[in-house]
Formats: C-alpha cells, structure tokens, sequence
C-alpha cells in the first residue's frame, strides 16, 4: 500500500497513478497463461483467447460450447444438459437457508422499487397543421444476463441485472453462469427465479456471450448482452458487439474513498476491503485531506486483513493496487476523484451533500458514514452494475433503459409538409441526394396539381 503526498509527489504524478491502463492490457498470471497454451497451443494474449472462443462458437454452435465448458470449467455437458431443469430449481430450494431467500426477496423489492421509477414514456407532441411528432420506447424481445461464478458466487448480480429488464418489459431474459462442479449455486437459481428470468444456462466465459450473440442449436440468440465477468468475459463481449448490444466493458472493481479528518479509520480501511476480496486486480484509493487518517487507515488496513476467509486475494489487490493520496483541500481531493472516474466513490466528510455537486464522474456515490458500499451492492436498490476502469466519464449505471429502445415518430400532413418543403429540397440537394428531393417535390406537384 502506497501514501503519496500531493503536495511532494506533483499533480501530474498523482494523476498518472489514478488514471487505469486499458483493461485489455491486463497481463494474465502464470497459471492462466500455461492453460491457454495447452488449450491453444500457443502464448495467446486475453484478447487473443476471447475471439478464438467467440468466433469457434460462431461457426460451430453448441459443439465448441460444449468443448471450452470442458477444457475451462472442467464440466462435460450434452446440449441436453445445458438449461437448468425444474429439478435442479426445487433442489436449490430445498436446499437454501430461508433466512437468506427472505432477504433476497427483500432486496429484490427494493430492486425494483427503485427501478420502477426510472420507467421512462413513450409520448407524442401535436405540432402546426395537424402535424405530430413523438418517440416509442419499446423493450427488447430478448436480453441475456451473464452472471460470474469462478471464485465467488453473486446472486446480488442476479438481481441488479434481471429484475430492470424485467421491469422494462423484455420478452424474454436468459442467464448464463459457469457451473461449478456441474451444478450452480442454489442462492443464484433461487434469485433467478424471484427476478423473473425465463431460462438459466450452465455455461460461462467467452463461450457463453459467444452463444448469446449468435446463438445455437439450443440456446437463442439475445438482442443485448448484460453482466460483469472475468477479462476473457469482457474481451469476448467487445468482440459481439454489433452482433447484439451491451451494456459495457466492465473491468475489475474499485472503491475511491474521499474522507477528510472526521471520517472513521476502521470504516474506511474497511471499505477499502469490500471491494479489494473481489480480485486480485481490483482498486481501492483513499484520498484524504488528514495525514494522520491515512496512517491510522494504512494500519488498520493490515489488522482486518488477518483472518478474513479471501485474505490472500485481498492482500494481492491491496498491496498491488491499493493507494492512499493526501491531497492539500477537499476540492483538490475531488479533482483528483473525478480524474480516476471511479465505479464507487465514498464520501466520507464532515458535509458529504455539499462536496455531491463536484462529484462529475463516478458509478455510484455513496454519502456519509452510514452508507458503506455493500449497502448498494445488495439492498439499497440502484444497480451495482457499474462503469469502471475509467468509463464512468462517459458510461451509465445499468438502467431500466438500458433495456429498451426509443424509436422516433413523425406524422405531417399535406399543408405541414408544404410548409417545409423548400427548406428539405434546398438541403437534399446541397448534399447531392436529388432522389431525397424528389420524394418531396412529387408530393408538392400533386399538391399543385
């Protein structure tokens, strides 16, 4: 864990720290690099794996499917075996702890409580002569919804990305999951089931956005693709698209807390850790205006560590990426937030609703001491499905928009065309698009005639 001092280390240094690489850019480790050259046969780069995977899958089906489930996830499927059956759905129900089915239901109506607020109208406005002008927003008829499963499992995932589709009204929602040992966790199926997903999949990794994209014997083609994964996940993703839609380019998680001398050292370092038991790769930043918080975080930060069932991967992550800024003033701290554009941003202050309006990019904000960033990833109701890497300048949090698609409407009459007609001429054939002129001029010679 690095403390760097804004004042010594220079504003252009801190910004090159909290700036991410591009996430294709990620280095695979050791282990993942010698799998891919006994499934290859060849050093491949993650980019490389994805759309060898994706484009086997495209021109093979449920057959190259069936062969990286294999290699990858060690499960030896049949196309038959692909969907969960309704055995395995009352299995996990049997199964579960009804404590925790009662609170994913509880978060699930918060879920779409929040959502259905953002539901948006389809509308027409009546303009001169009878002329009307408007937009559909229609939903999509299928969307796929990928959730991870490799190190961890996240039915909180299950919720954030099926419960806004089906709130706006898409056909038919499928989930893809990788199996572990053949199976899936039985919380993830049981959320699932409460978020209205119409068929799960025990496939994961590029193959399964692959088999979305383009479909295959069994399982149907997807107008958008949904859902955080791993770097090949999100490579083969890039790669689909203009196939189908997607939400993102998702990378690895963050938390940037922004605190100035009254905020909590133990809540802090301990937010810091939520995200960093994530992944290996995953960011956490502390920018702070008090020198003595960032040494009392920077040591608490080793005391919860120990013991904690992920210890080592959060380790990794902190020693790796971790970072404690000590900015001179609160609104240097800000800019230097808005610089790293992070997934989530906490700010833990004395006034956090009066620093809010400087907050320009990031996924989520968090406010204040009582709102930790676990409170989003499962129950408060806005989507955990965040921008990261950066793209939060330019990127929105998964929506009940994100769903759906506007369509435009226009309906003029004879006189409001008239009206306009000149000016649609004049232009087409600035542009050299005389046909475009003609389908006007035809209508204001039959007007005339």
């Amino acid at each position: 864990m690095k403390i760097v001092s804004a004042k010594e280390l220079g504003k252009d240094k801190i910004r090159k720290l909290l700036v991410k690489p591009p996430f294709d850019e990620v280095q695979l480790n050791p282990k993942i690099r010698e799998a891919n050259r006994k499934i290859f046969g060849a050093d491949l780069t993650a980019a490389e794996v994805a759309v060898r995977i994706v484009e086997d899958v495209r021109r093979h089906g449920d057959e190259a499917v069936i062969k990286y489930t294999k290699l990858i996830d060690g499960t030896d499927f049949s196309p038959e075996d692909f969907q969960v059956s309704e055995e395995e759905f009352a299995e996990a129900e049997k199964n579960a702890d009804p404590a925790i089915v009662a609170s994913l239901q509880r978060a699930a109506h918060n879920v779409r409580s929040y959502h259905e607020e953002q539901k948006a109208n389809s509308w027409l406005t009546y303009r001169e002569k009878g002329s009307i002008l408007g937009q559909s927003l229609i939903p999509l008829d299928r969307a796929g919804i990928y959730v991870p499963g490799g190190t961890a499992a996240y039915p909180s995932s299950v919720l954030m990305n099926a419960v806004p589709a089906a709130v706006a009204g898409v056909g038919e929602i499928i989930m893809m999951v990788p199996p572990k040992n053949g199976k899936i966790n039985p919380y993830v199926l049981l959320a699932a089931k409460i978020a209205g997903v119409s068929k799960v999949y025990k496939i994961g990794g590029a193959q399964a956005i692959a088999a979305m994209a383009y479909g295959t014997a069994t399982i149907p083609r997807v107008d958008k693709i949904t859902g955080p994964g791993n770097i090949f996940v999100t490579l083969a993703k890039k790669a689909v698209y203009g196939h189908c839609d997607i939400d993102m380019l998702a990378g690895p998680s963050e938390i940037l807390i922004v605190a100035d001398e009254t905020a909590d050292p133990a809540y802090t370092a301990a937010d810091m850790l939520s995200q960093a038991e994530h992944d290996t790769l995953a960011s956490s930043i502390l920018i702070t205006t008090s020198a003595k918080l960032a040494h009392e975080v920077e040591a608490l930060l080793e005391e919860q560590l120990k013991g904690l069932p992920r210890e080592n991967i959060a380790r990794a992550s902190i020693e790796n990426n971790g970072l404690i800024v000590i900015a001179d003033d609160i609104m240097e701290a800000l800019e230097y937030a808005n610089i790293s554009a992070p997934e989530h941003m906490e700010l833990l202050t004395k006034q956090p609703f009066e620093l809010l309006p400087y907050v320009r990019h990031a996924g989520a904000v968090f406010l204040g001491a009582y709102s930790p960033e676990p409170l989003g990833d499962y129950f408060a109701g806005p989507n955990h499905v965040l921008p990261t890497g950066g793209t939060a300048r330019f990127y929105s949090v998964l929506n009940v928009e994100t769903f759906m698609k506007r369509t435009s409407i226009i309906s003029y009459t004879k006189d409001a065309l008239h009206d306009v007609e000149a000016d649609i001429i004049r232009l087409a054939e600035a542009e050299g698009l005389h046909a475009h002129a003609n389908a006007v001029r035809l209508r204001s010679k039959e007007r005339k005639d």
